[in-house]
């Protein structure tokens, strides 16, 4: 009795040692994930445990969302996770997004899975039109996307008609010109056969170079009022706080970057902001929600802490991620420069394969070719010399013949003609037997020169017919040789001896000559970029010269008549910032 009180006990004990989980699902761009959580974890604990899945490093651009009430809201990093305003119901579910966007993505985003991500979720945002991007820019962007999903273009499998099932393009775009589905993929593949040799993370990169330039970019916007009631658009973005009219999305009409705010406060729903320069009037704005003010001040202070740092030198962390990534780019530049030769290779091989086994068809070919006319000779030579032994059976009887008409012509001169009536007669018969024996004697002549020419026939072809037979054998020789090559043309193992030897030799201990050869390439490549970016440029009017008088003008929206305006008058994102907040100071 004891004892089963004693092992009750241990058991109960036991039971509220157990942690009570929850279970949380976690939504990335491209994958989902659940988790079983304690009850008492804070986001961090959550966070962290969602970045060590991913192998992801660069966790200050990320956050976990979630909405409430119609609200986006992040998961605050030293609160528990189940006193924030989530749903009871489980599974719990959090988005995990970038929260704050770099300045400069090649610059500063360092880890391959940090690019992909980004990449994912400006893509999304261009498609569902949270950024705007004007058309000639979302045919080039499309480009890169397809490079980076289906590799290097090859005519051969990427056919008329692949990306019909794509999402490429923003349906605004689509709606905007009188062009075919064709048609758009046309202009998509054009471009993505110049995208050549780049691997995945490189197109991927290039896809947000390109997007980082877009007005909208990185930017979160809120709906405000200033102190007389107008109402406003807040944005809050990697370079500082901007000020939109409603309509107007592009062009911010008053900018504070991060380094000229002073501090950012605020009481109820009541926002300000301080200038650096005291002599500038401070800015006072009202949101709708508390709710809101919180999210702004969670996004002013996460992206004025961004900024202060990157215009700092690099952490120890960081500088040791972008070794580590240098190192990795180098290694992954020289696999593909290996595989690529290995691929050069392999087609030349397939090449002269190719070549030798069209080689053999010819030689085969011609071999024929010479036995059909080897065949001919034969029976040339048979049918020449049955004519050449028949010819010389007639001259031999011709011959006979005259030797008969001459033995006559004698025994008629031998004979005695008695009256002149006979003689007369005679002489007329022999003047016959000449005349008939000088005929035989010429056409015996002749058919001797017929059987000498018959057998100067037979002997040039026998003689055609000893070239053709030694043609032959030398075809045959040929044949067997190609043959032989062939088959160890055709018989290639898949890792040829010299590659081999190039993976034996490849060292990867990165020493400082190669980090040298490698910065000399990133300078070089730097170059090529520049000329590249004026070619771009270059392209993108020519698209949208090309594609203008297909553009149906009603159709187009308000974004798209102001970024036809700040383009007619050569404004950029950064020039438009700089110089609104010029005119501001």
């Amino acid at each position: 009795m004891a004892g089963a009180i004693a092992s009750r006990m241990s058991f109960s004990s036991l039971k509220r040692k157990q942690p009570k989980t929850f279970t949380v699902r976690i939504a990335t761009m491209d994958a989902e994930m659940e988790f079983s959580c304690e009850v008492k974890w804070k986001g961090k604990d959550l966070f962290d445990l969602v970045c060590r899945t991913l192998g992801l490093r660069e966790t200050w651009f990320f956050g976990l969302q979630y909405t409430i009430k119609d609200t986006v809201a992040w998961l605050k990093m030293d609160k528990k996770v189940l006193d924030h305003d989530v749903p009871t119901e489980e599974p719990v579910t959090f988005h995990f997004l970038a929260k704050f966007y770099p300045e400069n993505a090649e610059e500063e985003l360092v880890q391959e899975i940090t690019q992909h991500l980004f990449f994912l979720q400006v893509k999304k945002q261009i498609l569902d039109e949270k950024i705007y991007c004007p058309p000639e820019a979302s045919v080039l962007l499309a480009s890169y996307a397809v490079q980076a999903k289906y590799g290097d273009y090859d005519p051969n499998v990427h056919k008329r008609g692949f990306l019909a099932q794509e999402e490429l393009l923003p349906k605004r775009v689509i709606n905007l010109y009188q062009m075919t589905p064709e048609m758009w993929e046309e202009r998509i593949t054009a471009w993505y056969a110049e995208h050549r040799g780049r691997a995945r993370d490189e197109a991927e990169m290039e896809y947000l170079k390109i997007a980082q330039d877009l007005e909208m970019y990185g930017v979160n916007y809120f709906a405000i009022r200033n102190k007389k009631g107008t109402e406003l658009l807040l944005g809050v973005d990697a370079l500082g706080l901007h000020i939109y009219d409603p309509d107007n999305r592009l062009t911010p009409k008053i900018s504070f970057p991060w380094n000229e705010i002073r501090n950012i406060s605020y009481s109820d729903k009541e926002f300000t902001i301080k200038p650096l320069d005291k002599k500038i009037d401070v800015f006072k704005f009202n949101s709708s929600k508390l709710r809101v003010n919180k999210l702004i001040l969670q996004l002013c202070i996460g992206n004025h802490d961004l900024f202060m740092r990157r215009r700092k030198a690099d952490s120890l962390e960081v500088q040791q991620m972008k070794a580590q990534a240098r190192e990795e780019k180098a290694r992954k530049q020289m696999e593909r420069q290996r595989l690529a030769r290995e691929k050069q290779m392999r087609e030349e091989a397939e090449r002269t394969r190719d070549e030798l086994e069209r080689r053999l068809m010819q030689l085969k070919e011609e071999a024929t070719m010479a036995n059909e006319a080897l065949m001919r000779s034969e029976e040339t030579a048979d049918l020449l010399a049955e004519k050449a032994q028949i010819t010389e059976e007639e001259a031999k009887l011709l011959a006979q013949k005259a030797a008969e008409a001459e033995q006559e012509m004698q025994r008629i001169k031998a004979t005695a003609i008695r009256t002149e009536e006979e003689k007369r007669l005679m002489e007329q018969k022999v003047l016959e037997a000449e005349m008939l024996a000088l005929k035989m004697a010429e056409e015996s002549e002749r058919r001797a020169k017929e059987a000498d020419q018959l057998k100067q026939d037979l002997q040039e072809a026998r003689e055609s017919e000893r070239r053709a037979k030694q043609k032959l054998l030398e075809i045959t020789s040929k044949s067997s040789y190609t043959q032989s090559m062939n088959s160890s043309t055709t018989a290639l193992p898949t890792d040829l001896p010299s590659f081999n030897l190039i993976s034996e030799s490849l060292s990867f201990d990165f020493k400082d000559t190669d980090m040298k050869r490698l910065s000399m390439e990133i300078e070089k490549e730097k170059v090529e970029y520049m000329e590249k970016s004026k070619h771009l440029q270059e392209q993108l009017n020519e698209l949208k010269t090309e594609i203008e008088a297909l553009k149906l003008k009603e159709r187009e929206t308000a974004l798209d008549i102001l970024h036809n305006e700040n383009a007619s008058r050569g404004n950029s994102k950064h020039n438009t910032i700089k110089k609104v907040s010029e005119s501001s100071s």
